[in-house]
């Protein structure tokens, strides 16, 4: 039988443990140590204290009886007033004779009531008379009184007479070496834990297309986890910036042929034909200059927070001088960290799709309850099934059956779109537009 079957953590139990590094950490410290400082404390109550407190009680019982038996030899005042003073040099006892009382009744409970059983099972094996005693009433003092012929005898016994009064600076000893250790283990514990969390939030970062000034920190272990990341990083960097690289080249080998066949066009009769040619040329620059902003992404700009009102009024200012009619619905004064220039060009990719495919576009920008803010593209044109969502973010993909191609697209739009808002800790997500046709929803950050 395999070991995680057999030690399997049971469900409710699961959901009462820390699921944080610190918290399990501080856990897996803490929880023996306590263990281990109950099985001590009750180890030293059950065998030590109890034993030497049941000695106490056996030797108060025995001065009690003594009182008793004395009394009862010579119950006469002179007698016990000298009982009374013997008692209280001797035994430190104090003893007094209440004649015609009877015992009390009622009892009130005490803390520690396996001490009072010792200091009743003591009582009982050395006096016949019956008995009653209150270790509640008095902080230094035992109230205890036997029943005599003619009365009740009142004894007030010093409580370290009957208890082991010292056991509880045993109990504060431990209390405050385990607070120390949980203090040191909590400082130790946090110092090794801020590192692990310093190199989850640089990968977050630089997952964003952010640079973080990152420096391995903590154990042997963790710094060897940011080694790793740092040179993953580096890695990731030196490709992004070869493709880049090997793009713009391309981008620039191939609009040298395409400016002087333009140029050779423009100095050509003009014919049908030509005109064509014109198209397919201009068509060819746009997807040269779709690939290098795919394979550019953010790479070369810095996120800061911006004014998001201000930057999609002017994209959608921009499709309406292309001469599109978009509604809008946009909250004033929305604020997110992310780059311009990308989020720019994405909106425009969401918006030219709407334009492209659709007669009505409407574009939406509000801010999120939880923090954050939502824009939102909607049209009334064909849609796109929802199983054919994600297919419609890899690069390339058309979707020819759902939506007439867009003349100057190559399917990059709703990538750049994507990867631009993933790039800034948010996400684009298609679905059914009230409109009738697709809803593109991006969420940012605040």
């Amino acid at each position: 039988m395999p070991l995680s079957a057999r030690f399997n953590i049971p469900r409710p139990l699961k959901r009462l443990l820390p699921t944080t590094l610190f918290g399990r950490s501080l856990l897996i410290i803490i929880l023996p140590v306590a263990i281990m400082q109950i099985a001590v404390t009750w180890a030293f109550f059950d065998a030590h204290w109890q034993s030497v407190t049941s000695k106490l009680s056996e030797g108060l019982a025995g001065d009690i009886a003594w009182a008793v038996q004395s009394y009862e030899d010579d119950p006469s005042p002179a007698a016990v007033a000298k009982l009374a003073q013997r008692a209280e040099d001797s035994m430190s006892l104090s003893i007094a004779f209440q004649k015609g009382r009877k015992l009390p009744t009622g009892h009130r409970p005490s803390l520690f009531a396996a001490l009072d059983r010792s200091l009743q099972k003591a009582l009982e094996d050395r006096l016949d008379n019956p008995f009653w005693f209150d270790t509640t009433r008095y902080t230094a003092y035992i109230d205890i009184r036997v029943q005599v012929e003619g009365g009740v005898l009142q004894i007030y016994a010093l409580r370290d007479r009957a208890y082991a009064t010292q056991g509880h600076i045993f109990i504060l000893w431990m209390v405050v070496a385990t607070m120390l250790l949980t203090a040191i283990a909590i400082l130790f514990i946090r110092n090794q834990v801020r590192a692990i969390e310093r190199l989850a939030d640089a990968a977050d970062a630089f997952g964003r297309g952010e640079d973080p000034d990152f420096k391995p920190h903590g154990a042997r272990e963790v710094r060897k986890a940011a080694y790793a990341f740092i040179a993953m990083k580096a890695r990731i960097v030196r490709h992004i910036e070869q493709r880049t690289a090997l793009l713009a080249s391309v981008s620039h080998d191939l609009r040298t042929p395409l400016t002087r066949l333009k140029l050779e066009m423009a100095m050509s009769e003009p014919s049908e034909q030509l005109e064509a040619m014109k198209g397919d040329l201009s068509e060819m620059e746009h997807m040269i200059d779709e690939y290098l902003a795919f394979a550019r992404g953010e790479g070369g700009e810095d996120a800061r927070v911006v004014d998001l009102t201000e930057l999609v009024q002017g994209v959608v200012a921009d499709a309406e001088r292309g001469g599109a009619a978009i509604e809008t619905e946009i909250t004033q004064g929305l604020e997110a960290r992310l780059r311009p220039l990308a989020f720019r060009r994405a909106l425009a990719n969401l918006v030219d799709n709407g334009v492209a495919h659709a007669d009505r576009v409407k574009v939406t920008a509000t801010a999120r309850q939880t923090g954050g803010v939502e824009i939102a593209v909607d049209d009334d044109g064909p849609g796109i099934p929802e199983d054919r969502y994600e297919e419609a973010f890899k690069p390339f993909s058309r979707l020819d059956e759902s939506r007439n191609q867009n003349e100057k697209g190559v399917g990059l739009g709703l990538a750049i779109a994507r990867d631009m808002a993933r790039g800034l800790g948010g996400d684009l997500v298609l679905s059914r537009s009230a409109m009738g046709g697709l809803r593109a929803l991006m969420r940012l950050p605040g």
